[in-house]
């Protein structure tokens, strides 16, 4: 069982930086591929980022390019999203995942395809 607990969320004043972290329990942590995701009151769960397990391929959403920095220390069995020139629509709960079983390097998983998830950290931007 895999356990991921997400940290570091909070109020910033839009144009604010904060940054998260991703603890993860597992002995394995650098075969996942691990992405964070938010939801906002109201909204369907969307992808934020991820990164490959040797941490040399990142992905972002649109939205978030630029701004967003995803990476990971698989000796610490953490990841982190940096999270620069925030927004209001940014506020959202933040959740990190794992895929334990990538389907493939080449790509991103799919949002079903993550097996764990962490509980979440609320962000807070605020005008």
């Amino acid at each position: 069982q895999v356990q991921l607990v997400e940290s570091g969320g909070g109020v910033v004043q839009a144009g604010g930086s904060l940054s998260l972290s991703c603890a993860a329990s597992g002995r394995t942590f650098s075969t996942y591929i691990m992405g964070w995701f938010r939801q906002a009151p109201g909204k369907e769960r969307a992808f934020v980022a991820a990164i490959s397990r040797s941490g040399l391929s990142t992905y972002y959403s649109d939205s978030v390019k630029g701004r967003f920095t995803i990476s990971r220390d698989n000796a610490k069995n953490t990841m982190y999203l940096q999270m620069n020139s925030l927004k209001p629509e940014d506020s959202a709960v933040y959740y990190c995942a794992a895929d334990l079983i990538p389907y493939s390097d080449q790509r991103r998983p799919r949002e079903e395809e993550y097996d764990y998830w962490g509980r979440g950290t609320q962000v807070t931007v605020s005008l």
